[in-house]
């Protein structure tokens, strides 16, 4: 799984004109899920995700996650990130798992995200998507799990 993290001030997902998913200050996650990818692996990388300290304390020292700002996270399936562009100039996604076997571990991220306690927005699996943000910072991760 390839998770790119941006902390942002704001986010929202649309679909035409219907927003599915927004928040205010947090993270906005895009998932990657690859072949290899099990659902045994999801709950260690959402708790850890969730603990990163990638939030400025009042110092202005990232020293904070976002369960201690009260942060949301918006969390949106990008099988993309599982591109592969070590030749030629087009994207293989051989190594994205098919949409049958990534939607479960996808949905149980949002499961454990929300589970965790914290609130969790989402786009629409294997819908095309427009994603609006203000990335504060810019901070941008990528986490791999």
């Amino acid at each position: 799984m390839i998770a790119l993290l941006q902390r942002v001030a704001w986010a929202k997902v649309m679909l035409g004109q219907e927003t599915v998913g927004e928040i205010e200050k947090g993270l906005l996650v895009f998932l990657g899920i690859e072949k290899t990818d099990r659902e045994e692996q999801v709950p260690e990388l959402m708790d850890r995700l969730t603990r990163l300290r990638i939030f400025e304390d009042a110092a202005g020292k990232m020293n904070r996650n976002v369960r201690e700002t009260s942060g949301a996270v918006l969390i949106v399936s990008q099988f993309t990130l599982a591109a592969d562009l070590s030749r030629g100039l087009r994207p293989s996604f051989d190594t994205a798992a098919p949409p049958d076997r990534a939607q479960p571990i996808y949905r149980l991220a949002v499961e454990t995200l929300r589970n965790l306690g914290i609130p969790t927005a989402t786009g629409r699996f294997g819908a095309r998507m427009e994603v609006s943000l203000c990335n504060d910072g810019p901070v941008t991760f990528i986490l791999k799990g």
